[in-house]
């Protein structure tokens, strides 16, 4: 069987992925708060974790992979945008208008990542359905003296009471405080404590606890779900690396301190951020834009995704319209060359390995390439596919590399066959002109001429050449 290795954040190095249990291996995403549309940074983990469950499907078998992403659907920043829509005359009440906003953006999360090529996940759970889970952790949590409530509604975790507190993130005690000052609670016992549990108003979501009406804190949400669904101890679990602390730091905590009979996540995979064209993706800049904004502009999912593919995940990408257009263009190649043609039997070896590398998605690409190059287009299909690209699915954009160019390709030989004995190139100038003003990358040898549809190919222009 192939060996997979995965750089594990928590130990700081690469490590052979031994499943807990080979027939069901377990990842588990931390996925979006959905108060608004995902940014382009948003769908960075979701396209690295599905070529990881493609991978890990390919390997253990389809029915041997469970791959879980939640849904944070009860949050601060929801609840701003549906008083938001309450104020601007909106009817319904607050929780009605709460409930409303959750509904939309997880569907157009779900229609937007689909773009992209991401598989649904086996199981996606949304935090508003496992609150009875999270009332049952922190009730352990007080009973086991990890955590405690202020008499005012809250309830805290003691970071103290867990010694390892901090081994995956490696941060300082300063860096630590600093960031458990991030959710203000009354009558902390140390600055670096966090909420398990706090009050609600009588108008947005809220539950019955024993701690009075109330909500969970973002952090508990994961570690409740995921037990729920993988038990005490799962292969792996991942997100951006702006989760590393506190949230997955926090998870950690809960989790080990509620059942120290498990290990919790075994392997923990972080990606970099993203840029754009060299700059961080910023409202102020001007540069901030979300993954529908791209796919409105007329940019393909699966182009979207090549784009993310040629980047490590480990090291941050920079998103750039050159990169796009010429992600574009080998997209247009390759489904060129593969159109008509059955897949192969079996993935290429060679691009298996890369992905086995610690999701080496670079190196898989460049094998890709080196299988376009030598024209093996059923190997060529099927190692692409293994990634997500040039699936049926997503081929629906590039209706420019169905067009017959061979008419033109003959045209432009035959024109060129003539200047060579003439000296007169005028027409092939001619020719070449307008099918680069076309859209069309002219390819010429002393063997052939090869037309292929580029990025801005208009077949429209073709008729007045």
């Amino acid at each position: 069987m192939t060996t997979i290795k995965l750089h594990n954040t928590r130990t700081r190095g690469k490590e052979v992925l031994n499943p807990i249990n080979p027939d069901d291996v377990r990842l588990y995403l931390c996925g979006p708060t959905v108060y608004d549309r995902a940014h382009l940074g948003n769908a960075r983990p979701v396209v690295v974790f599905d070529v990881l469950y493609r991978l890990l499907r390919h390997v253990y078998g389809t029915d041997h992979v469970t791959y879980a992403r939640n849904f944070t659907d009860v949050d601060d920043k929801i609840n701003a945008t549906a008083l938001a829509r309450k104020e601007a005359g909106a009817p319904g009440t607050l929780e009605e208008l709460v409930q409303e906003r959750t509904e939309e953006t997880i569907s157009w999360y779900l229609a937007d990542m689909a773009e992209l090529g991401a598989l649904e996940p086996d199981h996606m759970p949304r935090a508003t359905a496992y609150i009875p889970q999270m009332i049952a952790m922190i009730e352990e949590l007080i009973a086991k003296g990890h955590a405690y409530a202020d008499g005012a509604g809250h309830v805290l975790f003691s970071v103290k009471s867990y010694k390892d507190y901090g081994a995956l993130s490696g941060r300082s005690v300063d860096d630590m405080i600093a960031g458990a000052r991030v959710e203000v609670a009354d009558n902390k016992r140390d600055p670096m404590d966090f909420v398990l549990w706090k009050p609600s108003t009588d108008e947005l979501p809220g539950w019955d606890s024993p701690w009075g009406r109330g909500r969970p804190g973002w952090h508990i949400e994961c570690s409740a779900m995921s037990h729920e669904l993988f038990g005490d101890s799962f292969d792996i679990h991942g997100g951006g690396n702006d989760l590393m602390f506190p949230h997955h730091e926090n998870e950690i905590a809960q989790s080990c301190c509620a059942h120290p009979e498990g290990d919790f996540a075994k392997i923990w995979l972080h990606n970099e951020m993203l840029q754009v064209e060299g700059k961080k993706m910023s409202k102020s800049l001007g540069n901030f834009f979300t993954v529908r904004d791209l796919l409105d502009q007329g940019y393909p999912g699966e182009v979207i995704r090549l784009v993310f593919l040629q980047t490590h995940y480990r090291k941050p990408m920079d998103w750039t319209d050159k990169k796009a257009k010429e992600a574009e263009a080998t997209l247009r190649r390759w489904r060129a060359l593969t159109t008509g043609i059955n897949p192969a039997p079996a993935a290429s070896v060679a691009v298996i390995d890369a992905l086995s590398d610690d999701l080496n998605t670079a190196g898989a690409l460049a094998e890709l390439h080196k299988l376009a190059s030598a024209e093996t287009a059923a190997d060529l299909l099927t190692s692409a596919r293994l990634l997500g690209l040039l699936t049926d699915k997503m081929g629906t954009w590039s209706q420019g590399e169905d067009h017959d160019l061979s008419h033109h390709e003959k045209s432009l030989f035959d024109a060129r066959q003539v200047a060579i004995e003439t000296k007169d190139f005028a027409e092939v100038d001619r020719l070449k002109t307008a099918l680069i003003a076309a859209g069309v990358e002219v390819r010429m040898s002393k063997t052939g001429v090869e037309l292929v549809p580029g990025p801005s190919f208009d077949a429209s222009k073709l008729d007045a050449i």
